[in-house]
């Protein structure tokens, strides 16, 4: 039913606006866009997949915090944001389970991984500021990303245009203590170019136990550029410490919204961290056919996060490296363009918990006491992957892939003596097929039909029984998604327009079930179903004077639901979905003016959550409204600056911005479903930059 409704909506745009396919107008337009070069194409246009883009201007179009705000723009994925370091990311559904942080999603910083070896993805620690564009692949395109059923999300790193130096600054304020500083220097030349950025993040919160402190240092850059190929290298370095206000229950969140949770506030609750990300990956034209890309890296965290019901330390360190050859070859005149690659990523940790005597010390918060638990973990996994675009007749394309993955981790446990040991484990090699068909309609207009195969890996806890030991019955998610869709320019290149429709069935549902304030058991418990459709429209209309409206609209409407779900003996099969809004709508513009002035505004509409897999609560749903204005203008030939002004939650709403999905009551308390969300804020910035 999805597919017809998406090939009526397809057919209305093609048979009222044909007249105007190959016309391009001289008047300003929307510019097509390009995508990075982990794809076979180059254009979002000939991609057979759905992929949202958001450039370093729509990164930037809130307050430069939080990359929430923009990704929450987009059709089909939805960030959760219970405060700065708290986030659930989910694309059609996929991750919505998820207890605190993110998984079944791969991400990439460049050619660097943000996904860890356990499945956890982290991209709110990337500064926005230096985020030159972001790419969001909706569903499993196996056979480049591997692990994910989700989709993937891939930041490319902000380097300087042109030749010559160039350096910024950057300050914004905002309530609840908000402030931001960023300082940027760059150099470019013919043969390369030097990127380095230093910012630092510090917010009271609005919550009890809810302070936050971040500081960065990013350096990136290109080296030895040619015709023929450069290398790219990348380093960043970011420290936190971010306390945990924890969510709440139903009556405090209607009530006292400003509370932490009780005990994560007489705890003093935090997490803190040190990390390191670094990288360097060359790109070099081999021959007038083949190309290679070949990266490696390095990435490294210390953790320590005191919780109420132990102190968790944990040292991570990951390195890994990936190839990938681009070519093509003519067969009867037929140019067939290929890639074919490899990525090997191998990360683990060492850790474990001791008491918190908090109840102890006098009001001051945690205090580490003796061990607990002593852990490690190893994992490992390549995926080999295959990808190859075949024109079939005139307007009509194959393009066709496939990943190999196999995963193997490794449990050590040190402490307790009675417990410790050594376990291994692998899961058998997984083939991900993907393969779909491309109609060029007309030169700025195309049809699509896809179907993929994806998986996610367990994470840790879901690998583990409740004695602590691995459990060889948990088997990886996977499911085949199926989608077409239409991608056009219309009405002389001022509107562009995308529609989507898919379906995916998940199998082998992995289920954390909690067993104590902190420890969580995983179960392979059934089947859910994923459907839906998505829309996107941008529209660039240029008025008298160089006066501009951009104005867009982006909607989602789903289906989720449990096809198959027995778990502890209850049947919730025919349920909704944990933890996703059917329903989301946004919508928003930006008008400028020829003197440099603009004023954008956002709205967001989230459908009711389901918070329970019996149905029988849900989070309310609620709108958003977040507005800002600005002025750009140049001081003196080379000198600029950017004012501006916003503010976010205009009607003062009071929502949930993320939800605990199953959340458990202990020791007869209520169940803490709720992080409130943020009440009307305002933020001003002055940003001045100087080239010379």
């Amino acid at each position: 039913m999805l597919l017809r409704i998406l090939f009526a909506i397809l057919l209305l745009f093609s048979v009222r606006l044909s007249a105007q396919q190959d016309t391009i107008n001289t008047t300003k337009q929307l510019k097509e866009v390009s995508i990075s070069t982990y794809h076979i194409n180059d254009s979002l246009l000939n991609a057979p997949a759905s992929i949202s883009i958001l450039t370093a201007a729509d990164l930037q179009r809130n307050d430069n915090t939080n990359i929430a705000h923009a990704l929450n723009t987009l059709p089909g994925v939805y960030m959760q944001s219970g405060s700065i370091n708290t986030n659930r990311i989910s694309i059609r559904g996929i991750g919505a389970r998820t207890p605190y942080g993110t998984n079944k999603i791969r991400a990439f910083y460049g050619s660097i991984p943000l996904t860890s070896g356990d499945s956890e993805t982290t991209i709110e620690d990337i500064d926005v500021e230096i985020i030159g564009k972001t790419e969001v692949i909706k569903g499993p395109l196996s056979s480049i990303y591997g692990a994910g059923l989700g989709g993937a999300i891939i930041l490319s790193p902000n380097h300087t245009i042109g030749e010559g130096h160039n350096a910024s600054v950057s300050s914004t304020t905002g309530s609840f203590g908000l402030t931001k500083n960023t300082i940027r220097y760059g150099y470019a030349t013919k043969k390369g170019n030097l990127n380095i950025s230093y910012h630092k993040l510090e917010n009271d919160g609005w919550r009890s136990n809810s302070a936050y402190n971040r500081e960065g240092i990013t350096l990136a850059g290109e080296v030895f550029k040619s015709e023929k190929g450069s290398l790219t290298y990348f380093g960043n370095y970011t420290y936190l410490k971010a306390y945990i206000p924890s969510s709440v229950d139903r009556e405090t969140f209607e009530d006292n919204p400003r509370n932490a949770a009780f005990t994560w506030n007489v705890a003093k609750g935090y997490e803190q961290y040190d990390s390191w990300l670094g990288g360097l990956a060359y790109n070099w034209q081999l021959t007038d056919w083949l190309q290679n890309a070949t990266s490696v890296f390095v990435n490294i965290k210390e953790n320590y996060e005191p919780r109420p019901f132990d102190i968790l330390t944990q040292d991570t360190k990951g390195y890994g490296a990936r190839t990938q050859f681009t070519g093509n070859i003519s067969v009867n005149e037929t140019k067939i363009i290929w890639l074919a690659g490899m990525e090997y990523f191998k990360d683990g940790f060492t850790g474990g918990t001791f008491a918190n005597l908090y109840e102890q010390n006098n009001g001051n918060g945690s205090l580490q006491g003796e061990r607990l638990t002593g852990t490690g973990q190893d994992r490992q996994f390549i995926n080999v992957f295959a990808q190859a675009r075949i024109p079939i007749v005139k307007k009509l394309e194959l393009q066709a892939g496939v990943n190999y993955n196999k995963t193997h981790f490794e449990l050590e446990n040190t402490f307790p003596a009675e417990t410790s040991g050594t376990q291994d484990y692998s899961y058998n090699g997984i083939w991900s097929p993907q393969v779909s068909l491309l109609y060029k309609l007309a030169k700025l207009q195309t049809l699509y039909f896809s179907a993929s195969r994806g998986f996610s890996m367990p994470a840790i806890e879901e690998t583990l029984t409740p004695e602590g030991t691995i459990n060889p019955d948990i088997k990886p998610e996977s499911g085949y998604n199926f989608e077409a869709g239409g991608k056009f320019y219309l009405a002389g290149e001022k509107l562009y327009a995308e529609v989507t429709a898919y379906t995916m069935r998940v199998k082998d549902l992995l289920v954390a079930q909690r067993v104590d304030d902190d420890r969580y058991v995983g179960v392979n418990a059934g089947e859910t179903l994923h459907q839906g459709i998505e829309v996107a429209v941008n529209y660039y209309w240029q008025l008298n004077g160089n006066y501009t409206i951009q104005p867009y609209v982006a909607a989602s409407v789903g289906n989720y639901e449990f096809k198959e779900f027995i778990n502890n003996g209850t049947n919730y099969s025919g349920n909704n979905l944990t933890g996703v809004p059917d329903n989301k709508i946004n919508a928003g513009f930006t008008a400028t003016a020829p003197f440099g002035v603009y004023l954008s505004a956002d709205y967001y509409f989230t459908d009711k959550i389901p918070l329970n897999d019996a149905n029988s609560l849900y989070a309310d749903s609620y709108s958003l409204l977040n507005v800002k204005a600005g002025y750009r203008t140049a001081l003196f030939e080379n000198l600029s600056a950017h004012f501006s002004a916003g503010v976010n939650n205009v009607t003062n709403t009071h929502y949930a911005a993320m939800v605990l999905v199953n959340a458990t009551g202990f020791g007869g308390a209520a169940p803490r479903y709720y992080y409130p969300g943020l009440p009307v804020n305002y933020y001003g910035n002055l940003s001045v930059n100087y080239s010379f």
